[in-house]
């Protein structure tokens, strides 16, 4: 329960995620009152285990589909699954989670008069015809793929945000996030690090989609969580869009050798497969618009963030430096 008055309550829906869980231990670290709600269908309970006893956190299991009353300053919507395995594995509820997730939070948002950040995503920009890609491009999205409940569920929630923000004067943060990655990632997420990573430390084939020229730039999740704090803080109405990403750009086949060369002892070699429907050849944000409004840049480079990674997943798969 809410102990004092005076402290800030933030809600943060899929807080049990990966990016959710780092969310609500910089939020407690900061003295706010958190509330972290998920469905734990892509989230994990044990993500959360070390706030269990923490005096200013709660956890709700909830489905944002559904609607819910609750007393709060602040909303992050982070609900949504993130990697392309888990949002496809059930397309419809992914678009529900976004428009519907976003139509709940938005009215429990106005209801409170609360300020409510969107996190949104770099896939809203599909496979750009634009590069790097800045927040004015309206993107190249087919909405008809195997990757529209995502790309396309996003985009509609961003103009839903949009509209309320317009028409209710609802104080709404919209944020791009392009991809992420750090402690607390889950095994088999089916993201690129994750996914290298745990390949390489299992002595399995690190798997390639396509020839490994296809880019993305690679942002440490510390780095993100500072974007999107940044964000909220921000006296000003301004309601983005902000690119959150990091603008160094590295090829999939970089990344391997990266990984590879800093597991030492992996057996693993790498093996090319088919490149999967509608994925993009090139990702990389420009963050002017981050620099100019929230003076933020990333600060933690890909070999920094790498070793940390490494190491995480190292403890989740018990595996020891040889």
């Amino acid at each position: 329960m809410r102990l004092n008055s005076a402290e800030k309550t933030v809600l943060v829906t899929g807080g049990a995620g990966f990016v959710g869980t780092n969310l609500c231990a910089k939020l407690l670290s900061d003295g706010c009152h958190v509330i972290c709600l998920d469905n734990l269908n892509s989230g994990s309970k044990e993500n959360i285990l070390p706030f269990k006893c923490h005096d200013r956190f709660e956890f709700l299991r909830h489905d944002v589909t559904i609607p819910i009353s609750l007393e709060v300053d602040e909303i992050y919507n982070l609900a949504c699954p993130a990697s392309p395995p888990h949002y496809q594995l059930d397309p419809i509820k992914t678009m529900k989670v976004n428009v519907i997730g976003a139509l709940n939070m938005l009215a429990l948002a106005k209801s409170n008069g609360a300020k409510i950040l969107q996190a949104s995503t770099s896939e809203i920009y599909g496979d750009p015809l634009m590069h790097p890609q800045v927040e004015s491009y309206w993107g190249n999205v087919n909405p008809i793929g195997v990757r529209s409940c995502y790309d396309e569920g996003k985009r509609a929630a961003e103009t839903l945000f949009f509209d309320y923000h317009r028409t209710l004067d609802v104080d709404i943060r919209v944020i791009r996030i392009f991809n992420t990655y750090g402690p607390k990632m889950f095994q088999g997420d089916g993201r690129v690090v994750s996914n290298f990573i745990c390949q390489a430390l299992s002595d399995q084939n690190i798997t390639i989609y396509g020839d490994g020229d296809q880019t993305r730039s690679f942002q440490y999740v510390d780095d993100l969580i500072s974007g999107m704090t940044s964000f909220m803080a921000l006296k000003s109405k301004f309601p983005g869009p902000i690119n959150i990403g990091n603008p160094v750009e590295f090829t999939i086949s970089e990344l391997a050798n990266k990984v590879l060369a800093m597991i030492p002892e992996s057996k693993s070699k790498i093996v090319y497969k088919a490149l999967p429907s509608d994925d993009p050849m090139k990702r990389r944000p420009d963050i002017t618009v981050a620099r100019e409004t929230l003076g933020w840049e990333p600060k933690i480079m890909l070999e920094e963030g790498l070793v940390n990674t490494i190491k995480h997943f190292r403890e989740v798969l018990g595996v020891v430096p040889s």
